[in-house]
This record gives C-alpha cells, structure tokens and sequence, in this order.
C-alpha cells in the first residue's frame, strides 16, 4: 500500500505491500531461496491461497488519520502458448484530506507463470506529489536476464534465476512460507534495476479481531533492503491469517513519526459484507 505525505514521514513512500511485499509486500513480499526445513516444496500441484478475482481493499492511517486507500487483486488468464498465468492488479490513492498537500496514486500488475510462480511481466507507474516515474519489467529468466526500463531508459540486466518481483513477492511468500514461528526465507528481489536479498520471518502466533472477523494470524517481519513499492529501508510487519487462505489482515510500518498501518476492510471474511 501506499501512501506518502507532507510531514514528518513525507521522504517514505508507503505503497501497497503483495508485498511483503508485504510486504511483504509484501512481496512483495518475492525468490532465489534459502527456505527452512520446514518450508513446503514448490510443485504446482500445492492449492494457492488466492483465487481467482480476489480482491482485498484496505485504509491506510496515520497517527490516527484516514491517509489513504488501497486495492489488491488477483485474475487468472492464458499468455504466450496458452500457458495459464496469474495477474496481480494493486492501486494506493491518497485520501482526500492528503490529497489536498500531498496527492498519491500508484498503480501495478504484475503477471506470474502459475506453474512456476515466477514473473514474467510487470509495470508499476508511481504518482505522489510531483514524483512521477514509469517502470517497466520484462523477465526472461531462462536467460538469466530482465529487460528494464525506467522512464524510457532501457537496460539488460542479469538476474538470479529465481528473481521475484516487487509485488509477486508477496504473493509467493503467502504461498509457500509456512505459518510456524522461527520459520523463514530469504530470496532476491529485482526492482528499480537492482537485484535485492530480502529475509521474511515468521515472529509468532496472534488472534487479531476487525471488521473481518476474529482470526488467528502469524505476525511476519519482512526486513526490506529497498525503497518503492514498499515502505522503506527497515522492518514491515504483515499480520496473515493462519487459515487456507492466508490473507494479509494487517501491515504495519515504523515512520519518524509514529507508524502507518493498513487495515483489511473489504475483501474477506466479514468485510466481505460491509
């Protein structure tokens, strides 16, 4: 999620995390892996936990200000031979009190081979104030290689073999990290034109209750080595629920200033249902 403002967090951009992300983005969060022993294999045939036309909607606040809005998203479809993939769609608005000062809205997809849960494409165009900047990203993995650009400006650039990206990340750490404490990964993310080691770990076992209901979570730490898509150089943590569907109920980021956290609001459970 994101959500970037003029005042004393306004050099942190908070962006929707898949991330972890998450985070988390996501990420989102995102894998060249060193997984525990404990982490499940990788076969296609493991059930996802998002379905498709998932779609989550969360707030983002501030110090107790409603300071944005932002969607996550997930559809299935054919690409190149007719090989099934999945697209993640996010966007983060600034509400319309920052807006006023600070105007943000983010917009990505990225799109994943469902076989190997690797991406093959992904676009993310960031508006916040008078920051503009297009990225755009081509994996060619059994080349090794990404085709990137970056406001017009083109590169080939290597890759780890497994690279996620920044908002997939989040998808597969939802996928395969398993829900035990002490539990962790470690894998590369490519963003911004940079190859980036980010460690995901689970810290423990709450009951977290909202507008969702009442639901057992693990609380993960995503230690982010990058800033974007996600908040900025420092720990998010992303609150998923421990059931088949492994939702990201709650993210929460340190600022300067207090802490920006992101709220599940629609899209499961009760919240399915406003």
């Amino acid at each position: 999620m994101s959500c970037r403002y003029n005042a004393p967090c306004a050099s942190h951009g908070f962006l929707p995390l898949l991330i972890l992300a998450f985070l988390i983005l996501v990420g989102a969060f995102f894998p060249h892996l060193s997984l525990s022993e404990t982490t499940p294999d990788r076969r296609p045939s493991v059930p996802l936990p998002f379905v498709n036309g998932e779609r989550l909607s969360y707030d983002v606040t501030w110090l107790g200000m409603r300071a944005g809005i932002a969607t996550m998203a997930v559809q299935e479809s054919q690409g190149e031979g007719g090989r099934p993939e999945l697209t993640f769609g996010m966007r983060a608005r600034s509400s319309p009190t920052v807006t006023k000062f600070y105007p943000v809205d983010n917009r990505g997809v990225s799109t994943v081979d469902l076989d190997s849960f690797l991406p093959r494409h992904m676009a993310f165009a960031r508006r916040e104030g008078k920051r503009f900047n297009d990225f755009d990203y081509t994996f060619r993995h059994k080349e090794g290689l990404v085709t990137a650009i970056k406001d017009g400006k083109t590169d080939e650039l290597s890759i780890p073999a497994d690279a996620q990206d920044a908002m997939s990340c989040l998808y597969y750490v939802r996928k395969v990290l398993p829900f035990v404490p002490g539990a962790s990964l470690t894998m590369t993310v490519h963003h911004d034109k940079k190859n980036y080691k980010m460690d995901v770990r689970v810290e423990a076992l709450e009951t977290l209750e909202g507008v969702w209901g009442k639901r057992q979570t693990a609380r993960v730490v995503v230690i982010m080595p990058f800033q974007g898509i996600f908040l900025n150089e420092g720990n998010i943590r992303v609150w998923f629920t421990t059931d088949d569907h492994r939702v990201p109920v709650r993210m929460k980021a340190k600022v300067v200033v207090g802490s920006i956290v992101a709220e599940l609001t629609e899209g499961y459970g009760s919240a399915t249902h406003p």
